[in-house]
């Protein structure tokens, strides 16, 4: 009987045990497992006021990633000839020499017979040799229909063209285009070939990191022969009624489903801006040439320089606020900085007083504290909306205290919810306990007297 009453108490007890491990601390909090996002702006209104023509437009500032107007940019549009600026890139990713020599042939421009479309030297030289180079200036300067066929068709190999558009369509799915679809390398329209601000953004980003691309973009005019090429970027040349001193490229496009769209940059003071415009008012038989995408354009960007600034929030060097420390002899507090100095894209017009910073921290941190872990986040609110988020981490090194720590984890033991119950448990099991081996006691003397009282009879 006491060995199953044993037995029962010491599974118990096991029990009670690896229930009571389960209430241990967890230690220290420290950079491997907080969420370390880098500074973020959402959805601010920088109150731009630019009317523009163009159906679709988006302006982000380029040194932030931050977009400070849009309309309609998550929209499908028809790209007209920037779809030269994918063709660009899916070039100078798989041709590493552009000295290259590429022989012109007739058939490889065969399809572009009838449709009257841009054309640049290439056409002229039939049976004649390009370098890659030459070729991409025809591209993306004079908007060349039959420099992105010739560049298609070589690149593509074996598959031609086919092949080349399908490594346009994978480049789209591997920058995130989300609504980008292309039929063909230059352009000329087709209902199944579309495009958003938005992705084309994503695009021309990612172009201008590649070589030569923003040097070819930006050059107003080539030679190829006795023949002279101009830029279809008028915001580029000072000849022109619509040039814009501060523009830099990339790329124009212009067909009757299209409308004008523009993918350019603009730098000044040390901002950088890329506007994207698209479907801006065009019907060549209806009169209505004018370059309202470059008028666009032009006004964004001065709108930018003249009202958009860089602000700067908080100082690395400059504490954001105090918290608590525990499990530390040597500190009872510390100071938390932002990661970095932190500025966020604001309006000109903002004061110092209207910005407000509140942080979300635990309310107290546990020791060891190496400096530089991240132990929080602070948000920053622009006349109480919230517009940008930053990380905090701590100013200096605390060490644990080996005691304190001990000692909390036997707190933590002692006042778990899992020690309660198995404390409960094992009173209750001893208590059962105590009334069984009382009731055998009793029940074992009763039986020798009734024992001694047959022998006495």
């Amino acid at each position: 009987m006491k060995k199953r009453i044993f037995s029962i108490i010491s599974v118990i007890l096991v029990t009670f045990v690896l229930c009571s491990s389960l209430a241990l601390p967890v230690s220290a909090t420290t950079s491997s497992n907080i969420n370390k996002d880098s500074a973020t702006i959402s959805n601010f209104d920088f109150g731009c006021n630019v009317k523009t023509k163009s159906e679709t437009v988006l302006l982000v500032n380029l040194d932030t990633g931050v977009t400070v107007y849009s309309k309609n940019a998550d929209v499908k549009r028809y790209p007209a000839s920037l779809t030269k600026i994918m063709t660009y890139v899916v070039v100078a990713e798989n041709v590493s020499d552009f000295t290259q020599k590429v022989k012109i042939k007739a058939s490889v421009l065969k399809p572009l017979e009838g449709t009257g479309s841009s054309q640049s030297a290439v056409s002229d030289n039939i049976g004649k040799s390009f370098t890659i180079e030459q070729l991409l200036k025809c591209l993306m300067i004079s908007s060349g229909n039959d420099a992105a066929l010739v560049l298609a068709d070589y690149v593509g190999g074996e598959g031609g063209v086919t092949h080349f558009v399908q490594m346009m369509n994978d480049k789209a799915k591997e920058l995130k285009c989300k609504n980008t679809h292309f039929v063909n390398p230059h352009g000329l329209h087709d209902a199944n070939h579309y495009t958003t601000a938005e992705d084309m953004y994503k695009i021309a980003s990612y172009a201008l990191m590649l070589p030569e691309f923003s040097d070819i973009t930006n050059t107003i005019s080539y030679t190829i022969g006795d023949t002279y090429y101009s830029s279809t970027n008028h915001l580029i040349d000072s000849t022109t009624e619509y040039y814009y001193q501060y523009a830099k490229g990339i790329k124009t496009g212009t067909t009757d489903q299209a409308g004008r769209c523009l993918v350019t940059q603009a730098v000044a003071d040390g901002y950088s801006y890329m506007a994207v415009l698209m479907k801006a008012p065009y019907n060549e038989e209806q009169g209505i040439d004018e370059y309202y995408n470059m008028e666009d354009a032009a006004a964004l960007f001065r709108w930018a320089f003249q009202n958009i600034e860089l602000k700067e929030i908080v100082s690395r060097e400059t504490p954001v606020c105090e918290e608590k420390v525990d499990l530390s002899w040597d500190k009872n507090s510390i100071q938390l900085s932002a990661e970095d100095d932190f500025n966020i894209l604001l309006p000109s017009s903002v004061k110092d007083k209207e910005i407000t910073i509140k942080t979300d921290v635990p309310d107290s941190i546990d020791a060891p504290i190496k400096e530089g872990d991240y132990v929080g986040k602070a948000s920053v609110y622009y006349k109480g909306e919230k517009v940008s988020t930053f990380n905090l981490v701590a100013d200096e090194t605390v060490e644990r205290s080996t005691l304190l720590y001990v000692l909390d984890i036997l707190k933590n033991v002692f006042t778990s919810i899992y020690f309660i119950i198995a404390a409960i448990i094992v009173v209750i099991l001893f208590a059962i306990y105590l009334f069984v081996v009382v009731k055998h006691n009793r029940q074992k003397k009763s039986k020798k007297r009734r024992v001694k009282h047959y022998r006495d009879m």
